[in-house]
């Protein structure tokens, strides 16, 4: 294979590879929407909505949201998935607290604080050494 047939086999591949992210993102997107209107219904037809429903709800914020900034920037920051688990592990306390012993209660918890340090830790780092959470925070 000669070095031009190279590249252009290497640029076709590129190509390819993108339109798949692409499209698998624009599916993700879809089905965020989806799952967002289908909690909707659910909170309007059977009862007013509870503090999980709101949870929920920015859960598929976030979503959103991390899926809106890969479009814009084509960067997908590590922080929105953190603030996803954090929105969900709240949202589990909320939830079954009930139902929880104090080991799973504590766990959890834990976790919580774990991924809010980290978050704290990224956005210190981007900031003393620069990054690309910059251009997604103007």
């Amino acid at each position: 294979m000669s070095e031009s047939e190279f590249k252009k086999t290497k640029t076709f591949g590129i190509l390819l590879s993108q339109i798949f992210q692409l499209a698998l993102l624009f599916i993700a997107g879809v089905f965020v929407l989806w799952g967002a209107l289908l909690e909707i219904y659910e909170v309007l037809s059977h009862r007013g909505p509870a503090l999980k429903d709101i949870l929920l709800l920015f859960i598929f914020i976030e979503l959103g949201a991390m899926i809106s900034i890969y479009f814009k920037t084509n960067k997908l920051s590590v922080r929105f998935l953190i603030y996803i688990a954090i929105t969900a592990l709240t949202r589990l306390l909320v939830v079954d607290i009930k139902a929880m012993d104090n080991y799973t209660i504590l766990t959890i918890t834990g976790a919580i604080v774990l991924l809010t340090i980290s978050v704290f830790i990224l956005r210190a780092c981007a900031y003393m050494y620069g990054g690309d959470d910059r251009e997604e925070e103007d």
